[in-house]
């Protein structure tokens, strides 16, 4: 294989629940309380993994983090041990606990961005984590984030690692779910589109009323900038405000890209026609394909519950792309209609294909959600730590791995349970082993 686009799913953590902590992500919240199954959201995850592994594709596993976080907890001035800090904790802030329990990790389109080899100054594929400044629960992933990306990728000949952006509401990065590419082939030069909700640093610029705009667009410029990107293989793209107010927290919610096809709402981008004007004039030897989904074809609120556009568009073969799209898709009236029109057009997409992956659906990330993408050539792919790809033998180890380790039924009381810190370690230290990981734990060091 010359080149080819990996992803890398993250694996649901032992204490994934729901404690609806992300505001303006309409599924979190309106989910918020109920009792989740660890065990069957990690299967889900496993076995959609497994599935695009069989179609052909490269697959690989990115490990969650560790929680609950007692290090976080204590940094908060909880003190004791083990058990006393779990228990003070749920007494006196039970909504803080659940931030240090929350499994948001498994939505590795978050954990960083990545820019190819082809596309970079020094001719290496970069990973800036995302610092996640936005959400509390999420912002204290992006150290050990960093970590686990530099076990995986860890030759430096290939693989360039920078630190998340300074943790400042003015430089928030919400890693690559607001970050595609667009190329003739993987391994062919192409551009990065990066989304963004506001300017932090010049309010007249249009920004959303309701809820946060995750993305500035001075964390996109310096994102690009520490990648070694130039002016002709970047564009800005300004996130339409009001659907941001309707619940698109981020672009992956509303687009997706994938070589020469962009996939997208009417509703997406702020000024939509300068975009694709744009894109034109910088890759004006690429036949580019933009598929535009109207609002009388799919209503914003029915592709915002369905998660049409948090899709993984992947390539089979030239000329021949397919959706992975969650099964509500395929129970959404609008959407399914819409997507049987859409292989009767003359576009690269040929193919739905429908997963399950419901648990995670229920929190608010879909299956572009789980997977980070990652271009790789063949020497890069041959770097890459072979422990954490995909195939039959890993697994089988991973699902027994979860039989043996995750419970099938957690409540938001359960996370004060000292047994559930000690079976999370318990577990998160064999997954160290089979993942050839090592030591990348707080109680690991």
């Amino acid at each position: 294989m010359a080149q080819c686009e990996a992803n890398f799913d993250g694996l649901v953590g032992p204490t994934h629940n729901y404690a609806g902590l992300s505001y303006g992500n309409v599924a979190s919240q309106h989910n918020a309380q109920e009792h989740s199954n660890p065990k069957q959201a990690a299967r889900q995850g496993l076995q959609k993994m497994k599935t695009l592994s069989d179609l052909g594709l490269v697959q690989g596993v990115l490990a969650p983090q560790e929680r609950p976080d007692l290090a976080t907890l204590r940094r908060l001035g909880f003190a004791g041990s083990d058990a006393q800090v779990l228990e003070k904790a749920y007494r006196e802030s039970p909504a803080l606990l659940a931030a240090c329990c929350s499994a948001s990790s498994m939505w590795t389109a978050n954990a960083a961005t990545v820019s190819p080899s082809a596309d970079t100054r020094d001719g290496r594929v970069h990973f800036t984590p995302a610092n996640l400044t936005n959400k509390f629960h999420r912002s204290i992933e992006h150290e050990v984030t960093g970590r686990i990306l530099g076990r995986m990728f860890a030759d430096e000949g290939y693989f360039c690692h920078h630190a998340a952006l300074p943790a400042n509401d003015y430089f928030g990065d919400e890693g690559a779910a607001n970050h595609t590419r667009l190329c003739a082939d993987y391994d062919q030069a192409g551009l990065e589109l990066f989304v963004y909700g506001r300017s932090a640093f010049d309010s007249s610029q249009p920004a959303p009323q309701r809820y946060p705009a995750r993305q500035t667009l001075e964390a996109s410029r310096a994102v690009a900038r520490l990648h070694g990107l130039s002016e002709d293989n970047t564009i800005f793209i300004a996130q339409n405000p009001k659907v941001i107010d309707q619940g698109v927290f981020h672009n992956d919610v509303i687009a997706v890209g994938n070589q020469n096809v962009l996939f997208y709402h009417q509703e997406a981008f702020l000024d939509t026609q300068s975009m694709l004007q744009s894109l034109r004039q910088k890759m004006p030897d690429t036949q580019l394909y933009f598929i535009e989904v109207s609002s009388a074809d799919v209503p914003l609120k029915d592709a915002i519950a369905s998660y049409l556009f948090n899709t993984q568009l992947v390539t089979f073969k030239p000329g021949h792309m397919a959706l992975i799209a969650p099964t509500e898709c395929a129970n959404t009236a609008s959407v399914k209609a819409y997507l049987d029109k859409l292989l009767g057009l003359n576009t690269p997409i040929k193919e739905v294909r429908f997963i399950d992956v419901k648990q995670s659906m229920r929190n608010g990330g879909g299956p572009a959600c789980l997977r980070l993408r990652v271009a790789l050539n063949s020497a890069e792919l041959a770097a890459v730590n072979p422990a954490c790809l995909m195939n039959d033998a890993l697994f089988a180890k991973l699902d027994n791995w979860v039989e043996q380790h995750y419970r099938d039924r957690l409540s938001l009381n359960d996370l004060r349970d000292p047994a559930l810190l000690q079976q999370s370690r318990t577990a998160l230290d064999e997954l160290t082993q089979i993942l050839q990981l090592g030591s990348v734990y707080p109680f690991q060091q």
